[in-house]
């Protein structure tokens, strides 16, 4: 059963928040205190499956010679090559998608040609490990924890579309996670909020 602050304070939300005309997204603040960003255990970038899904899927793209699908974008080698001519194409890409993920063998051109522009935005590909359309479903049903430059996380943990207890539910996931992952763990981690695409952030009490 969801905890019942996290589900007060996205009950909160949807009755302070005005309705806009598109399905909105649930981000997940947390702002974090004694971490040191500039050290390699102060910076993180993970990717955590939500038990419930993230309301709409995550968009992923595979660079790949051999995977066919309509589901998800694929991009041969010949496309890579072709995209790191144009920076502004690389960008768009960039932009355009929630997790790259890639054949081992490709992974030497993506770095040569991508890399300049994929990496300093922690959007480096995973290598595809066993079989791809389970690692694939794996991420589309997962969100994004980063640290970079900032002490603040800020992810995706649901859509206005799924129920309080949902969302809530996937919150709790990431919070785990982070008390884990964090050098202190929940002593790490100064205050948390949730918030709608287009709202102000409500405080949850944790």
């Amino acid at each position: 059963m969801a905890d019942e602050k996290i589900v007060e304070a996205i009950k909160k939300l949807r009755e302070s928040s005005k309705k806009r005309k598109f399905s909105q997204s649930f981000d997940l603040i947390v702002n974090l205190k004694n971490i040191d960003t500039k050290k390699p255990e102060g910076k993180i970038n993970e990717t955590v499956a939500l038990p419930n899904g993230r309301g709409k899927p995550a968009k992923v793209a595979i660079f790949s010679d051999t995977i066919k699908s309509d589901e998800y974008r694929t991009i041969k080698a010949a496309e890579i090559e072709k995209l790191g001519k144009n920076k502004r194409d690389v960008k768009k890409l960039a932009n355009s998608v929630d997790f790259f993920l890639a054949e081992p063998k490709l992974m030497p051109i993506v770095g040569k040609n991508l890399g300049v522009v994929l990496a300093p935005r922690g959007n480096m590909p995973i290598v595809i490990a066993g079989n791809a359309d389970d690692v694939i479903k794996k991420f589309k049903n997962s969100t994004r924890v980063k640290v970079k430059d900032s002490p603040v996380i800020q992810c995706i943990v649901g859509a206005e579309v799924m129920s309080d207890e949902k969302v809530a539910e996937n919150i709790e996931s990431v919070m785990k996670f982070l008390e884990k992952k964090l050098p202190k763990g929940r002593n790490n981690i100064k205050n948390v909020a949730v918030k709608l695409t287009m709202s102000k952030p409500v405080k949850i009490e944790v």
